[in-house]
């Protein structure tokens, strides 16, 4: 993955999911999926479920069921996937394309963390991987009942820095992510398999 020339000069604060975007731990949330799956009977799409990354674990069950035309209890199948991905070694490596940027504009501009983890698995992951520090705030699912595509995990991130929402830029890696920052009124960069690619809003 080689970086694309992304100017970041106009932008007051940036803002990153985690998942997919900083730590490459998607491989992981699929499996623990995987496991969830075999266990409450329900079919496994590997790529239907890696488009709804980003969305909590209980909206994704809520999904699920729409799709299968399945009555699963929320909670119960959603904490059981996250004891799953609790349970794996090693979670993910973190993605050196964002990461350098990170270091980069340590100190220089106001960053946060906006993602659809659960509060404390966020905070541990991001611990793991010593990227904790470089971070105004962390915004989780924990903290927003609407969540991506909805705008409200972003809007509380640039809230938490200060920072007009229109003055930040987001940096996902999927779809209902780049949405959510749209509907915020954010560009939005994406971490694609050739580098990063602005989409503006």
């Amino acid at each position: 993955m080689n970086e694309v020339n992304v100017n970041l000069d106009k932008y007051q604060g940036l803002i990153f999911d985690m998942d997919g975007t900083l730590i490459d731990t998607m491989p992981s949330h699929l499996d623990a999926w995987h496991q969830t799956a075999q266990h409450f009977h329900f079919p496994y799409d590997r790529k239907w479920m890696n488009s709804l990354g980003g969305m909590p674990s209980p909206k994704i069950t809520l999904e699920v069921n729409k799709k299968y035309g399945l009555e699963l209890d929320a909670l119960e199948v959603s904490s059981f996937k996250m004891a799953r991905f609790a349970e794996i070694t090693d979670k993910g490596q973190p993605i050196k394309l964002t990461v350098d940027l990170v270091k980069q504009w340590s100190g220089k501009k106001p960053m946060s963390v906006g993602t659809g983890s659960q509060r404390a698995s966020a905070l541990s992951l991001l611990e793991d991987n010593q990227l904790l520090d470089y971070f105004e705030t962390v915004v989780s699912a924990t903290e927003v009942k609407n969540h991506k595509p909805n705008p409200d995990t972003f809007l509380l991130a640039a809230q938490a820095m200060g920072l007009v929402a229109t003055h930040c830029v987001v940096f996902e890696d999927t779809e209902l992510g780049k949405q959510a920052a749209h509907a915020a009124g954010m560009d939005c960069i994406m971490v694609e398999e050739s580098g990063l690619r602005l989409y503006p809003v």
